[in-house]
Formats: structure tokens, C-alpha cells, sequence
């Protein structure tokens, strides 16, 4: 009975997602809404996204404008951007918020590729944690009698075959993050 590598390979392909989740909220040169998808609003008594209390649009490049549903909440908004501490400036009127994103500086960007450079080795950990798990998982039912010593080897070239797959999926996705960072 060959090796079952599906739940491997889901959980390798989860944490591709997962790199490029996070990347996604790691400030560029270019304003994208994504950016203010961790900002969490005081509204009614509870935190909620401001995605869930206003439009997000992109005025330019390098400028974002919230406008709430609920006008009273545009200060709640103001104080939830500037909480979250994203390096930007916000202007509010009666429209609701401008959130400027000021040209990135060569300190920051390097700043932002040890981020960046520090989720790609999260992500590298997860899988080799992943691959352990599976490795050990034949290795026992070797040992019970269910796979032969030569499956064992085939099977765990196969799993190798993942690992580089999967880690060459991650680096493409860093190599992509790193040119809009470095601009």
C-alpha cells in the first residue's frame, strides 16, 4: 500500500499561503489596502476590521482613503491607524481618513527584509518540522511491517522530492517580496 503524502503536501502548501498572508501585510513602497487588514477598530464595544467599517481605496500610490460607513466612527478609525504604529501619517476630514505612506528609506527597507528574510525561515521551520513528523510516521510503520526497507527509501525520496518543491515555492515567493521592498 503506497504512503498516503496528500495531508503533507496540503500542510506545504498551507504554509505557502501562509508566507505570502503575512508578506502581504509588509509595507512596500506602494499603498495597498492589505496593509490595514491587522488594524482592529473600537466600534459599538467590540474590535472589528476596518474592512468591516469602511471602504479601503487607493487614491495613488503611495496614499490610501478610508471612508466609514458610519461617519461618527472616523475618529475610532484615525486612533486604530495610528495605534497600530505602521509608520504612516493620517489626515482626517470630512470624508473620512487619508492614510499617506512616506517614501521608504534605505535603513527601513533593510529593516523590512530582515522581516521579511525572518517569516521565510518560519516558514522553512514549519516544513521541516512537517517532514520530521512524516519521516517518523514511515519509519514506524516500517518497523511494524507495513513498509518495506525499499519503500522506505522511495518514500522518503518522494518526501524529499515535497521539501524542495514546497521550499522552492517559498523562495520564489520571497525573491517577488524582496523586489517590491528593495523597489
Amino acid at each position: 500500500m503506497p504512503y498516503n503524502f496528500s495531508e503533507f503536501k496540503k500542510n506545504v502548501s498551507d504554509t505557502e499561503e501562509w508566507l505570502s498572508k503575512e508578506y502581504r501585510n509588509v509595507r512596500t513602497g506602494r499603498a495597498t489596502p492589505a496593509l490595514l487588514d491587522g488594524v482592529l477598530v473600537e466600534s459599538y464595544g467590540s474590535k472589528i476590521p476596518i474592512s468591516q467599517t469602511a471602504t479601503v481605496s487607493v487614491e495613488d500610490a503611495r496614499t490610501l482613503r478610508i471612508a466609514p460607513w458610519d461617519a461618527s466612527q472616523v475618529k475610532d478609525i484615525e486612533k486604530a491607524v495610528i495605534d497600530a504604529d505602521l509608520g504612516v501619517s493620517v489626515s482626517t476630514d470630512e470624508k473620512g481618513s487619508r492614510i499617506s505612506f512616506p517614501e521608504l528609506t534605505a535603513e527601513r527597507r533593510g529593516a523590512l527584509m530582515k522581516v521579511v528574510k525572518d517569516k521565510l525561515e518560519h516558514a522553512r521551520i514549519s516544513i521541516r518540522s512537517e517532514r520530521d513528523r512524516v519521516w517518523h510516521d514511515i519509519q514506524e510503520q516500517t518497523k511494524k511491517g507495513e513498509i518495506s526497507e525499499d519503500e522506505k527509501f522511495r518514500y522518503k525520496e518522494d518526501m524529499q522530492k515535497v521539501v524542495e518543491e514546497g521550499s522552492k515555492k517559498l523562495d520564489e515567493v520571497m525573491v517577488r517580496k524582496e523586489k517590491e521592498v528593495m523597489g
